[in-house]
């Protein structure tokens, strides 16, 4: 459905926010290979998320890769060295490269935010949408209060203005159309609270199908599940 493909509309660069877990890895690499299929245009994912050992967009280098994604971030390319906090003095070079497509991966909460006071002039032009990521699963963003809570204060420790939710309420293979309406329905009153539009609806592509979500086909966002190791589901 021609809805589904909003993204190719969206500003050159986009910084995804949110608590940790929220899914903002799997959205970033999901994003970025959509965006890179069958387009002859540039597209990085720059991972700037070092505070987190888990799930690591950086760590799917190989199938981005293959897809024409260029992965930036860490300064090691060994997967045993993957977690030490460092990153490549060229992760700015598709920040500057006004022909990239670039989906910024940030560490979850005000915390992992906090990285991005390095690169702040990158961030505050017209190309730039700052994102946060929720899911209505998660402890601390299943409500109005914790959800606000967890914006402000990744608005405050970066000094960078939030300008779109994205409801990514997931159960893994156990979601349900259910599941992602409920998120939606919370991330509707974040939106009136804050006046902050909801940027997009996710779903895990293969167990929800996008016509069981009425009233949300203008701005669904399939999710692979790239970033789940297939050992967990033995």
């Amino acid at each position: 459905m021609a809805g589904e493909r909003f993204y190719n509309k969206m500003t050159r660069k986009v910084v995804l926010t949110g608590h940790y877990g929220s899914g903002k890895t799997e959205i970033a690499v999901s994003l970025a290979m959509l965006l890179a299929s069958g387009s002859a245009q540039k597209v990085s994912l720059v991972d700037l998320d070092i505070v987190n050992p888990y799930f690591r967009s950086r760590e799917r280098r190989d199938l981005l890769k293959a897809v024409g994604v260029t992965i930036y971030g860490s300064a090691f390319k060994e997967e045993s060295t993957m977690e030490l906090p460092a990153l490549g003095a060229g992760l700015r070079a598709p920040l500057e490269d006004s022909s990239c497509r670039v989906i910024v991966d940030v560490g979850g909460n005000d915390s992992g935010a906090l990285v991005l006071n390095q690169f702040t002039k990158y961030f505050t032009d017209s190309e730039t949408t700052m994102l946060a990521v929720v899911n209505a699963n998660r402890p601390d963003t299943r409500c109005l209060g914790g959800a606000l809570m967890h914006i402000e204060a990744i608005e405050a420790v970066t000094g960078l203005e939030i300008n779109g939710i994205v409801n990514n309420s997931h159960l893994l293979r156990e979601t349900t159309a259910g599941t992602v309406i409920k998120g939606h329905e919370l991330c509707k009153e974040i939106s009136e609270a804050t006046g902050k539009k909801i940027w997009c609806d996710c779903y895990p592509d293969g167990i929800v199908k996008p016509e069981d979500l009425p009233g949300l086909s203008e701005r669904l966002l399939p999710l692979g599940m790239h970033m789940r190791p297939t050992w967990l589901d033995a």
